[in-house]
């Protein structure tokens, strides 16, 4: 299988996990604080990894003790990333946070070019030009909310930008790391990391009044958690930065269409969000954009 091909697979499984965790984490955002469901995220997916580790290789434990510089960095950057991402979740919908924190892949993508030096094809070019038409259609709706929304949907905007700010410097660090560490063991130090220093801010006495429903989507989240960024590592060792970028923003497709559903069988765990024609032919706009863009021309990166 090509390098190209392993990692569009990584980067597309990332993309469904994150388009189903925004509509999780409003749900349980009800009963626990953002900072303490971003707390049992990390600490969650760290411990899984951990016990991975302890079975199959002890020796990829030692990263702990000595982790690389720019692991740090990108791990305290995600962990800004996730506080701003589920804060601004808080004030407004599912939707709107997976519209906002797309600014994290557009940087990506630029640090692609400006940073990595990757090369993109006039097909590719073209593919972008195409995504952010279709972004623009299904975001107008949304961004006319913002114009003359309310104080707390704009503040719940500001931290979905901040978030979104702290991704894409956590990815550009990222990727620098796994050049020289397996990703796997990298996000050893991305989810310890994060639950050490939001271990001070945890309301531990909430835990005792969650039922077996709400401890259910905490664990998914946990493991939505591991999932994604492991697949996201892998992706960033494959796949060119820019192309990645691309893919990740189905993500607001992804939960439109979950929405869409959820919306229609009228749930009573969620509030139902609004759609037009404009919503749904952004989304057809974009995915034809993110197939121009990802699609390889040649066969030079082989595994």
């Amino acid at each position: 299988m090509k390098r190209s091909t392993r990692g569009i697979l990584y980067a597309s499984l990332t993309a469904l996990m994150w388009a189903i965790l925004a509509i999780a984490l409003k749900v349980i955002l009800k009963d626990l604080p953002p900072v303490t469901v971003s707390w049992f995220r990390f600490a969650l997916a760290f411990l899984f990894l951990s016990i991975y580790y302890l079975i199959i290789d002890k020796k990829k434990l030692a990263i702990l003790y000595k982790p690389p510089l720019y692991a740090i960095i990108a791990a305290i950057l995600l962990g800004l990333n996730y506080i701003g991402f589920i804060v601004g979740l808080n004030f407004t919908t599912p939707i709107v946070a997976q519209i906002f924190i797309q600014i994290g892949p557009v940087l990506l993508a630029l640090s692609g070019f400006m940073l990595f030096r990757e090369k993109i094809s006039i097909r590719q070019g073209l593919g972008f030009l195409i995504v952010l038409i279709g972004l623009l259609l299904f975001y107008n709706e949304k961004i006319l909310l913002l114009t003359h929304g309310l104080a707390a949907f704009k503040t719940g905007v500001l931290w979905l930008i901040f978030g979104a700010f702290a991704w894409s410097g956590y990815a550009i660090f990222q990727k620098k790391a796994v050049v020289s560490y397996n990703p796997m063991q990298l996000n050893l130090v991305l989810f310890g990391l994060p639950s050490l220093f939001l271990l001070p801010f945890v309301s531990f006495n909430l835990f005792g009044q969650l039922d077996l429903s709400h401890w259910l989507i905490l664990i998914f989240l946990g493991l939505n958690t591991l999932v994604s960024y492991v697949a996201l590592a892998y992706a960033l060792k494959f796949l060119e930065a820019n192309k990645i970028s691309v893919i990740i923003t189905l993500n607001p497709i992804l939960t439109i269409i979950l929405m869409f559903f959820l919306t229609k069988w009228k749930v009573s765990w969620i509030n139902p969000e609004d759609f037009s024609v404009l919503t749904l032919l952004g989304s057809l706009t974009v995915l034809i954009g993110v197939i121009l863009a990802v699609m390889n021309g040649n066969s030079r990166n082989k595994s």
